[in-house]
């Protein structure tokens, strides 16, 4: 009842409230331009406003499209088709293209990438594991994945995501799955190893094993939990790892099982990690960061095949990307030269 809640109701409304928005753009451009000089942060309202303006346009094309998509398909019948899969994989790239170049423009971020590219080995399929921490850093990395690396990602993510109205149903129309953790009776292992069978050469299976974005709060959660089980020893190691969650290894075994050929690569990034609330984000914009994005792609055969040992695989390389965090605290960018040209006669 939801998703049809979300597809008949939302979906509609959101596409009025953009009509609505651009109808009165100038009282809200205007309205902007008053509170700016007033509010800390350069331009901050215009930035806000010129990237929400954004975000709805470009999430009502998709709406409108997606709905010819459905049409064309025969009213759904061939939607999983694989000439339709592409289309709705090009809507999803040229969406991060647009939106990501711009928010980068708006709020001043640099993304630099260290380590081997995904890519190194084309026509073999990945399985991504990375951590989960800060706005809009999954957004990066699908743009990373499918810009930069040509792949189509597989991603599992909560299913909360799904009250985005473009979200929900590009992504039950793709291979994809939304979880709910807390939800008695679902058995994410086997969904998450569903999802991660039969990859193909440019498929990239998306999975975030710490299960959320960091904060303090869950971080303590988690240590809480495996000493709960009666995990004394993960607990502790949990406890030793200060800027990453302790990862929840079910997922990621899964997709290790259901897809035995794929190498893994490990993802860790800082830039976006300190804002954990909608006020630090708020206080941060302009962003004025600089983000880095380190990729460690490790060999299938490096990878135990115990069950148990593949979980200390797992809190080691946690322990590694802890460590790296450390080493590369978020980096402001140098404020902006504005070089006066002069007049030669």
């Amino acid at each position: 009842m939801s998703g049809l809640f979300r597809r008949v109701v939302l979906a509609p409304v959101l596409i009025l409230l953009t009509f609505v928005l651009l109808t009165t753009v100038p009282v809200w451009l205007l309205l902007a331009a008053v509170l700016s000089p007033i509010m800390p942060g350069r331009l901050r309202p215009l930035r806000i406003l010129s990237l929400l303006i954004l975000h709805l346009v470009l999430e009502s094309l998709m709406l409108i499209e997606l709905f010819g998509l459905w049409i064309a398909s025969g009213f759904g019948i061939f939607i999983r088709r694989p000439f339709f899969q592409r289309i709705h994989y090009d809507i999803v790239q040229t969406y991060l293209i647009v939106f990501v170049r711009e928010a980068r423009r708006v709020l001043r971020l640099k993304i630099l990438t260290q380590g081997p590219a995904p890519d190194a080995h084309p026509g073999e399929p990945l399985l991504v594991c990375s951590r989960h921490a800060g706005p809009g850093d999954s957004f990066i990395l699908m743009y990373a994945l499918m810009h930069w690396y040509g792949r189509e990602p597989r991603v599992v993510l909560k299913d909360t995501l799904a009250w985005d109205p473009a979200i929900d149903v590009i992504l039950n129309r793709l291979p994809s799955r939304f979880v709910s953790p807390a939800r008695p009776g679902q058995d994410l292992e086997l969904q998450v190893g569903e999802l991660a069978r039969n990859l193909d050469h440019n498929d990239a299976f998306v999975i975030f094993p710490e299960g959320g974005n960091f904060t303090p709060g869950r971080r303590q959660k988690a240590i809480d939990k495996l000493r709960r089980l009666g995990l004394e020893t993960m607990a502790a190691r949990a406890e030793r790892m200060e800027n990453v969650l302790a990862p929840r290894p079910g997922g990621l075994l899964a997709a290790l099982d259901a897809a035995p050929e794929a190498d893994v690569v490990l993802v860790a990034h800082t830039g976006l990690d300190h804002m954990l609330t909608v006020g630090d984000v708020w206080r941060e914009i302009p962003m004025d960061k600089q983000i880095i994005m380190r990729w460690w792609r490790v060999p299938r055969e490096e990878i135990p095949e115990e069950r148990e040992a593949r979980i200390d695989w797992l809190f080691t390389w946690w322990e590694q990307i802890d460590e790296w965090i450390d080493e590369h605290r978020p980096v402001d960018l140098p404020p902006r030269q504005h070089v006066v040209g002069r007049r030669t006669r």
